[in-house]
């Protein structure tokens, strides 16, 4: 069994970047979660505990948990690698990062000429094939319904990025998606630092239960669950299609995390004054976690390689602590039609 101190010894020490007065959030041995019997090639090493072992894992993503790995647990190629440490995205407001599509195998926000966009695009559906294979076998509960959403490459360095607010990384938040509806279901995304030289610094807090008990009425949970999950005025729709724009019926959970990552950002004395853990991931290290209910920061590094997975409730192992069923209990009242 991994052993938490060795995890926060190896990846991770605590620190209040924020404020000087910024209490710890517990023991980070707490949050990280070094799984060091997976590794490239081979898969699991005892296999006879394959099945105990990925539902474990399971359960501790859902519990808050990161999951690390020291090592790559997947295939990606040196020079790949070393190609990605080569290219910059575009200058495009519109790209954060460069992104690619594996839905319609597409990628977007680079810079380059086409040779050099054809060989990044090709490492990049390459690496969102092996990275979900990946996620697949070591989170076998979740295999048979995952989903696979958007994969990206970050080549920029993070400390002090020019982004809007409501952008910025390097605020606390939990992700929630403006164009992609979740109705409930779960943000897993899985992080490799290909920095050959810097760690990629995270900030994170208390766990989702915590913050919404705290925070989640003063944002207006009571408000969005009057309101119900209705489906988008026909008219609001139909302006929509006009315009080429992608009419989207959000749950009110849905209308409620994008309000929670606003209003979290947005809060200066949250962001100040809340208690943090720093959380240091070193060269060629891999995490994994729930980012729709793991609070983080990123407060530098440079060149990250991230893909994204939805995980329906329906394959959870622990349904009751997904972020919609903490809502729905502290409003007392359902937040989606659907889940």
């Amino acid at each position: 069994m991994p052993n938490g101190r060795e995890t926060a010894e190896s990846l991770n020490t605590m620190d209040d970047v924020s404020s000087e007065n910024a209490p710890a959030a517990g023991d980070a041995a707490e949050v990280l979660v070094l799984v060091d019997d997976y590794v490239l090639p081979g898969g699991w090493t005892n296999p006879a505990e394959a099945p105990a072992r990925a539902r474990q894992c399971c359960e501790q993503l859902e519990d808050g948990q990161l999951l690390c790995f020291d090592r790559l647990p997947y295939l990606l190629f040196k020079d790949d690698q070393e190609f990605l440490l080569s290219q910059r995205q575009s200058d495009s407001r519109l790209h954060k990062n460069i992104s690619y599509r594996p839905s319609r195998d597409v990628l977007g926000g680079a810079a380059g000429g086409l040779r050099e966009k054809a060989r990044l695009h090709e490492i990049m559906r390459k690496y969102s094939e092996d990275v979900t294979r990946f996620l697949k076998e070591l989170l076998a509960p979740y295999a048979r319904e995952m989903a696979l959403d958007y994969a990206s490459f970050r080549p920029e360095e993070e400390a002090g990025r020019d982004l809007p607010a409501h952008k910025r990384n390097d605020l606390l938040h939990c992700d929630s998606f403006p164009t992609r509806p979740m109705n409930g279901h779960r943000i897993l995304r899985c992080f490799t630092n290909i920095n050959p030289a810097a760690p990629r610094i995270w900030n994170t807090t208390d766990g989702f239960s915590v913050l919404a008990e705290k925070h989640a009425m003063a944002a207006g949970l009571a408000r969005f669950a009057a309101k119900g999950s209705a489906p988008s005025h026909p008219l609001v729709r139909t302006v929509k299609r006009a315009l080429g724009l992608k009419a989207v019926n959000a749950s009110a959970y849905d209308r409620f995390m994008l309000r929670f990552h606003d209003y979290l950002k947005d809060n200066n004395d949250f962001q100040k004054n809340c208690p943090k853990i720093r959380l240091e991931f070193p060269p060629g290290s891999t995490w994994i976690c729930f980012t729709d209910s793991v609070p983080h920061a990123v407060m530098s590094g440079q060149y990250a390689l991230e893909q994204t997975v939805i995980i329906p409730l329906t394959s959870l192992v622990t349904p009751e602590k997904a972020p919609i069923r903490v809502l729905e209990r502290l409003a007392g009242a359902p937040l989606s039609r659907t889940s």
